[in-house]
């Protein structure tokens, strides 16, 4: 299956198991992968044929703002199924949620979730 990626979106958002997560908010970095038959888009060089990613990143960016997840498990799974209800056309959609800044009090590029899901026949 083609996919459209979308790599390292910036999103500051207010999810998290402590307080001061839920208080102080955090960066997150969200990662999609789309699976979606573009061939239609490539021959017809025609955008109604494929997906906005653009309007996928502001769903991912109007989701994760709108709504506060302790876990970024939770998250990542809202964020699916949300993606997966607006674009009908996505058969499948890969989430990652990096948090840069996780406080767990050590040094660490990341801590983050990954899932895939599919959608349902």
């Amino acid at each position: 299956m083609d996919a459209i990626v979308i790599s390292d979106l910036e999103v500051f958002a207010y999810h998290g198991v402590f307080p001061e997560e839920n208080a102080l908010g955090q960066k997150l970095l969200v990662s999609l992968r789309l699976e979606v038959d573009l061939r239609p888009a490539g021959e017809r060089d025609d955008l109604s044929a494929s997906v906005d990613y653009g309007a996928v990143c502001r769903l991912a960016d109007g989701f994760l703002r709108a709504h506060v997840f302790k876990l970024i498990e939770a998250a990542a799974e809202g964020l699916a199924s949300e993606i997966l209800a607006q674009f009908p056309t996505v058969e499948a959609v890969e989430v990652q949620i990096k948090k840069p800044w996780a406080p767990i009090g050590l040094p660490l590029a990341y801590a983050g979730v990954e899932i895939r899901r599919e959608r349902r026949r």
